[in-house]
């Protein structure tokens, strides 16, 4: 019983940390890094992207709450997201996402709260993830 139990449990981890290369959908279910130095043509012809954490064990992740551009924005260049991960499902509903600076410290480059504040300044009131923002 408690097995059942357990097996109905959501696969979801809170608060977890991924890091790994954006990387066209396409590319990575054919086994295939993006090409580096073909980022626009790739960026052009991909409808998706992904964390890509491990190409040998398969680990990847879509990020559904984290627009196309921003994604296409960091493909190939390494990232580090956090968030909400949904095993099952093989994403991660994002919070924040670093990026990789050329001294090797991690840069904020987005954030729910940082896109939630401009979304207030732009248009007022509720931010994008659909919370009402404070003064």
């Amino acid at each position: 019983m408690i097995g059942a139990m357990l097996m109905m449990a959501p696969v979801i981890a809170m608060g977890a940390s991924f890091t790994g290369t954006i990387q066209g959908f396409n590319c990575v279910t054919q086994g295939k890094i993006c090409p580096i130095g073909m980022e626009d043509p790739i960026i052009a012809a991909e409808n998706v992207f992904v964390l890509l954490v491990d190409m040998k064990k398969g680990e990847w992740y879509f990020v559904p709450n984290v627009d196309r551009a921003i994604l296409a924005r960091h493909i190939n260049t390494e990232v580090r997201i956090i968030g909400d991960v949904d095993v099952r499902m093989k994403s991660i509903k994002a919070s924040e996402i670093y990026s990789r600076a050329a001294d090797k410290s991690w840069k904020l480059a987005w954030s729910i709260d940082l896109q939630d504040k401009v979304w207030k300044d732009l248009f007022g009131g509720f931010g994008s993830s659909g919370s009402l923002t404070g003064p």
